[in-house]
């Protein structure tokens, strides 16, 4: 490789911090959700784009501020670039057989490079690596590295330090270690270089708190085959390794990457304010670990055999909802945080100029009671399986029976999170149901201590009014809410927690009903937002789990062909490298929402599951 004539190095000194307002001139470029590809280290993750950009990367956690953050603003808001510097040059790209090492080969006249992007499993701190492999021909390149600490909003101080590049921000540094020349110019730091056949470069950027000494490098080179085996060995456990079909291996390694290791906590998505509807201000922070989409999530891996995480995010909870069930969230931070203030980050112009950008999330103080169904199911099965029982466990879903009994039959926001008032939500009824279901069951089947006639009691109570006041005989359908005439995918979830059997016809009448007026060519909508009010303006696009769940109560019903056609299509949405958003607009053809979101991976974990059980479908839970 050849580097080119010296150049000065990054400048030296405090550096002139952005605006608070962007320029309105200076509006967000045209990006595609599906063009990214996740690398992550089980405490974070960063998102690539197909032009080899590295648009999103908070350090040191999911939720940290972020270092690059491009992708919900312009590429002044930081990001790094490695590719080729003809423009001309075409790429392709794929993960590494079973792992999170993403791999994109480039092409251009004069020859082709691959470019390998990682993040080890974290030893001492988060590393991302970069490694530029020579395939043919001789081929110029280009980094470009523009850090912005506290969401793309400050520019760091930077400069040399031992041959590594050093950049420092109030609590936050960054160095950045290669083995070609760096230099600085226009508060950003560069490498133009070459590569031959068989020629390699590498860089590695390393995070560490400003106030410590930069941590000791890692072998950019060394550290790739560890990683590979790290991801090779994981997918090796599951129980239907050898015959699992690739898009749900890749959607287990993407439900796996979400996890936050040292705590156990599984979050959402790792990105914030992808919107779901562009231009749109239905944008959110999802950053975070819901109760519900983690139960959920820790289903499917269970039924695949990962015990380990089911113990590990046992052990989150426990530690998380500690004290009061009474102040029992629906979300915590990544190891237990309660307070998730949420703001507006003004300064960025967010994805495709969709504002604003929310950082935080004021949806974790809300009262959804459809979470203590989860949790209580989700425990149940764990119990069932070889996680076991746990004392310390069971004496936590005492207290939140305890409280559970007195707040059921409240109004409260359900599982959409709606802003526009609470309700007494179908769904959230037929959760606290499965609560107190799972709850007496624990007693009569396994011994566990509890009033399981009082909680059979309630459990019988609440199936009764769900049925008398949730159901629209006229259009044979459960509907959003007691006495409501609108509706909600929510419901289709009905026969999968045991709430009523598949062949029942209110629930065969639901299946239909919602097929035919929340659902375009498959492709599920939550509810019309022009029935419900929930406190927004603007549309919103299909939410891909509901249409899983969609092909899972037609696999239910008996209409196994109709269910895997849906499935078939729906898994052909993945991008290029198997990922999924949160929704998809039908019209447009492109993603939508946070990405890439646990909830549409586990949802199609979970429809395979189905399909393959489909001649004796599970009526306890489709989690």
């Amino acid at each position: 490789m050849t580097p080119p004539p010296a150049t000065p190095q990054p400048t030296t000194g405090p550096q002139r911090p952005q605006p608070k307002k962007t320029n309105p001139k200076k509006l967000a470029p045209e990006r595609r959700i599906e063009d990214y590809a996740l690398i992550g280290d089980l405490q974070t993750a960063a998102l690539v784009s197909r032009q080899g950009s590295i648009d999103w990367l908070c350090v040191p956690r999911f939720d940290s501020p972020a270092c690059f953050a491009a992708l919900i603003g312009t590429d002044d808001n930081g990001h790094w670039r490695l590719c080729p510097q003809d423009a001309d040059a075409t790429s392709s790209r794929h993960y590494r057989g079973d792992t999170l090492v993403l791999e994109t080969e480039w092409s251009t006249d004069s020859g082709s490079v691959r470019v390998i992007d990682f993040m080890p499993p974290r030893d001492a701190a988060p590393d991302v690596v970069r490694i530029v492999q020579g395939i043919s021909g001789r081929v110029a390149m280009r980094s470009e590295v523009r850090l912005r600490f506290d969401y793309g909003h400050v520019v760091p101080w930077v400069r040399s330090v031992d041959g590594q590049v050093v950049a420092i921000a109030g609590p936050d540094a960054v160095s950045l270690r290669s083995d070609v020349h760096q230099y600085g110019r226009d508060f950003a730091t560069y490498a133009e270089f070459e590569v031959s056949a068989g020629d390699q470069a590498w860089f590695v950027l390393t995070w560490h708190p400003s106030h410590e000494d930069v941590p000791n490098p890692i072998d950019a080179l060394d550290s790739l085959e560890p990683t590979e085996s790290f991801w090779t060995e994981w997918i090796g456990r599951s129980t239907g390794a050898n015959g699992t079909s690739e898009e749900v291996t890749r959607s287990l390694l993407t439900l796996k990457a979400l996890t936050y290791a040292p705590s156990g906590g599984i979050v959402a998505a790792p990105t914030t304010s992808l919107p779901e509807a562009l231009g749109g201000s239905r944008n959110w922070d999802y950053r975070f670990c819901w109760l519900r989409d983690a139960t959920m999530t820790l289903s499917a891996m269970l039924r695949t055999g990962y015990t380990e995480e089911a113990h590990a995010w046992r052990d989150w909870l426990l530690r998380a909802i500690a004290g009061s069930p009474a102040d029992l969230q629906i979300m915590y931070g990544v190891t237990g945080e309660r307070r998730l203030t949420e703001f507006e980050a003004d300064w960025l112009p967010g994805f495709a100029s969709s504002a604003p950008v929310r950082i935080g999330n004021a949806a974790a103080e809300q009262l959804q009671i459809d979470v203590f169904g989860e949790v209580m199911d989700v425990l149940a099965l764990a119990r069932e399986s070889q996680v076991g029982a746990s004392d310390d466990a069971w004496s936590m879903q005492r207290g939140l029976m305890r409280h559970l009994t007195e707040v059921w039959s409240e109004p409260d926001e359900g599982i959409w999170e709606v802003r526009g008032g609470r309700q007494h939500f179908t769904y959230s009824k037929v959760m606290a149901w499965v609560a107190f279901d799972r709850a007496a069951r624990a007693v009569e089947r396994y011994g566990m201590g509890g009033p399981a006639k009082q909680w059979r009691a309630i459990a019988h109570e609440i199936h009764r009014e769900v049925c008398e006041k949730a159901y629209d005989s006229d259009r044979n359908t459960f509907t959003q809410a007691y006495g409501s005439k609108a509706l909600d995918a929510a419901v289709l979830l009905i026969p999968q927690v045991g709430f009523l059997p598949p062949e029942d016809p209110r629930v065969v009448g639901t299946v239909e009903t919602v097929r035919r007026e929340l659902a375009s060519d498959g492709f599920v909508r939550r509810y019309l937002t022009e029935h419900t009010d929930d406190g927004l303006g603007g549309d919103e696009g299909a939410f891909l789990i509901c249409s899983f769940w969609l092909a899972d109560s037609l696999a239910m019903i008996g209409r196994v062909g109709e269910a895997r056609s849906l499935h078939e299509k729906l898994v052909a949405l993945r991008n290029d490298v198997g990922l999924l958003a949160e929704e998809y607009d039908p019209v447009a053809g492109r993603m939508l929402g946070n990405f890439p979101q646990a909830f549409s991976h586990l949802g199609l974990v979970n429809t395979s599951w189905h399909l393959t059980t489909a001649e004796s479908p599970l009526r306890r839970s489709a989690y």
